[in-house]
């Protein structure tokens, strides 16, 4: 494998979203051997069984989930929880036949937010990845306040710390997804 694909999605709808702002620093910070292309939820509609043919925008994205080596989840938190548009883009996708397009696929997963930085949606987000037999990346963390100061009125991310850790984390999950495949 020389080339990774790493696809990023925000549960986040907002235009000046911090968590798709995370994406951009996840792009601008990858190793050399590595791409990400962001996914577009804002066309997607809630998962539903009658629905006779896949909406024009899920298969867009589900066509992206399937050429990805690997995940980049930001993930906002809403209500203690995961945002709607991500775990929407999930139902779509775990219909696929034999869970085709997520299973065995590395994650890592990244969040902005008020005072815990998304921590509990995080968590939540670890136990629909268990069900789906997606492999989060364990370490590092990237827990983010999107309300001190981390992010320009764009929502990009101006932290440098935070920074370094979604640097990290990207290196990390270059490693992760060689070791994965590999086996």
């Amino acid at each position: 494998m020389s080339s990774l694909k790493f696809l990023g999605i925000s549960g986040s709808l907002r235009k000046a979203s911090c968590n798709s702002g995370l994406l951009r620093a996840a792009q601008a910070a990858l190793p050399a051997d590595a791409t990400l292309e962001i996914a577009d939820l804002s066309d997607i509609p809630f998962y539903n069984a009658d629905l006779s043919e896949k909406p024009a925008g899920v298969v867009r994205v589900l066509a992206q989930m399937g050429a990805a080596d690997a995940l980049v989840l930001a993930c906002p938190e809403y209500n203690y929880s995961l945002a709607p548009a991500l775990k929407n883009i999930f139902d779509w996708a775990s219909r696929e036949p034999n869970n085709a397009l997520l299973s065995d696929k590395p994650v890592a997963i990244m969040g902005a937010g008020g005072g815990m930085g998304t921590s509990r949606s995080q968590y939540h987000l670890r136990q629909v990845c268990v069900f789906l037999n997606l492999h989060p990346l364990n370490k590092p963390e990237v827990f983010a306040n999107a309300f001190t100061g981390g992010f320009d009125t764009a929502g990009n991310l101006t932290d440098p710390k935070i920074a370094q850790l979604v640097a990290d984390q990207m290196a990390a999950l270059a490693a992760w997804t060689r070791r994965l495949k590999a086996d």
